[in-house]
């Protein structure tokens, strides 16, 4: 612990601009008017941190600790490091931000405190003040503006998955595994191309309608987001959720202008791009005189949730926000609470249910999804082994520390293969991808939950609604981008 017990870095000059024209302030800029290297906007409260008595009750539920078993790798150690910052005893130098990149935001350590310590709100006050007073070396800044320049932005990601689908389609996966070509990538863009889902064309071209009536008598009026990765790599869900919502008799609206809802850059620090999305989307949805805003993306609706919160500080957006959050629900809540009425049809099998953390850690729905699936004649749920552990996918973490998340990936897999399901079910695209990778060829049929529930009313079977499942990645030396 004592290479992280520096002297506060010395004020820089006003930062420096990467290649996509974003500023980046030097180490020391803007911390005169906090408490110790902290600035003044949200730094993680001292009280919050006081909560933490360092009982250990967090340790095993902690993916990292899991993996390394060092102590500032886990969340009472981050807490400790906070705590050094906050005295100006540690300073933002790579070190210690290192051992906040590699969190995962999983939220575990939240569902295991005795004591009730709020992590997840000094987690996301700790990443805006790194991206703040930290200034990334070029290759780490620049992928990461590759990530955020791409995956917020629906219609460019559309564009990406053109090129994957042709990509895809001309045999250069098979042949540059075989030739172990792509061992030669960066262990980051090694995780990109494994990450991508088998793609197909009707997938890209999939909109829903702005509007669908409710089946029978109307009972509830929602709008939906449709998310950004879902939209693209997987519309079958959008579609599914429609449906049900539909056959369910909600009257279901879907706001064609619609973006980003920030989930991914509140989760990484990049605070200002997050409210700016924030503002964005409850604007679109505000238009919509709706009982209720359903989310089928796990991480999306956490940070959905919690607008009020971020947007505290807007006279103009505080009460706005917090009427809107009052409004979100994923589809699982949404279906639970209301008694079915479209007839299910049975599906026979094992279905296991994965939690997504910012499910069930980070909103606290896990009830939900079970009684959903359980409406539906002849399926079985059953819960994975270590069902508290992080699959590794955790927003982009998989794509900014690969490593940590393959581990992490294998290790989920083994648990879902020991329970030999026919099905795999969970609430977030990034799972469904992570997990899909990691199983490879011998995967079962990976589905969102409300897959399933949809074709139970339908009638149909599962199964053709699911691409194939390429070949699990080839193992390859260590490295990072």
């Amino acid at each position: 612990m004592t290479d992280h017990l520096a002297q506060p870095a010395p004020a820089g000059d006003a930062g420096s601009e990467d290649i996509f024209g974003h500023l980046h302030p030097s180490a020391g800029e803007g911390r005169a008017d906090g408490p110790g290297n902290f600035d003044a906007h949200h730094p993680p409260d001292k009280e919050l941190l006081d909560d933490c008595v360092h009982c250990g009750f967090c340790l095993p539920t902690c993916p990292t600790y899991a993996l390394w078993g060092e102590e500032m790798d886990s969340p009472r150690g981050r807490i400790y490091l906070m705590d050094l910052v906050r005295e100006g005893s540690a300073s933002f130098d790579d070190q210690l931000v290192r051992h906040f990149d590699t969190c995962l935001g999983c939220m575990a350590c939240v569902t295991a405190c005795p004591s009730g310590v709020q992590y997840d709100k000094l987690l996301e006050s700790m990443r805006p003040q790194i991206e703040r007073h930290h200034e990334r070396g070029w290759a780490d800044r620049t992928f990461r503006e590759l990530v955020f320049a791409l995956f917020p932005h629906p219609r460019r990601l559309r564009l990406a998955a053109i090129g994957g689908l042709a990509y895809q389609r001309s045999g250069l996966p098979g042949l540059l595994r075989r030739g172990r070509l792509l061992d030669r990538l960066p262990a980051r863009l090694r995780a990109l191309e494994s990450l991508l889902p088998p793609i197909r064309a009707r997938d890209l071209v999939a909109d829903p309608p702005e509007r669908v009536a409710a089946v029978g008598t109307p009972r509830r009026k929602v709008a939906v987001l449709t998310g950004c990765v879902q939209r693209v790599f997987f519309s079958g869900v959008n579609a599914a959720t429609v449906r049900t919502l539909a056959a369910e008799g909600c009257e279901v609206l879907i706001p064609p202008d619609q973006g980003c809802c920030g989930a991914l850059s509140m989760h990484t620090g990049r605070e200002p791009e997050a409210l700016t999305r924030a503002r964005d989307t409850i604007a679109t949805f505000e238009r919509y005189d709706v009982d209720t805003i359903v989310v089928n993306v796990a991480g999306c609706g956490s940070t959905m949730k919690e607008y009020g919160t971020l947007l505290r500080d807007e006279p103009d957006w505080a009460e706005r926000a917090a009427a809107f959050s009052a409004k979100v629900r994923d589809v699982t809540e949404v279906l639970a609470e209301l008694e079915p009425r479209a007839p299910r049809n049975p599906i026979e099998g094992r279905v296991a249910y994965h939690d997504a953390c910012h499910l069930g850690h980070a909103q606290g729905v896990r009830t939900a999804p079970r009684a959903m699936l359980a409406t539906i004649p002849g399926l079985e749920v059953v819960d994975l082994p270590e069902a508290e552990l992080c699959c590794g996918s955790a927003g982009v973490y998989n794509l900014l520390e690969p490593d940590a998340a393959a581990d992490l990936g294998r290790r989920k897999v083994a648990n879902v293969r020991s329970v030999q399901p026919d099905l795999v079910a969970t609430a977030n695209p990034g799972c469904l991808l992570q997990i899909r990778r990691h199983l490879g060829d011998e995967a079962p049929p990976l589905l969102h939950p409300v897959e399933l529930v949809d074709a139970s009313i339908r009638g149909v079977s599962p199964l053709p609604l699911l691409p194939p499942v390429p070949p699990a990645p080839v193992a390859a030396p260590q490295d990072v981008a």
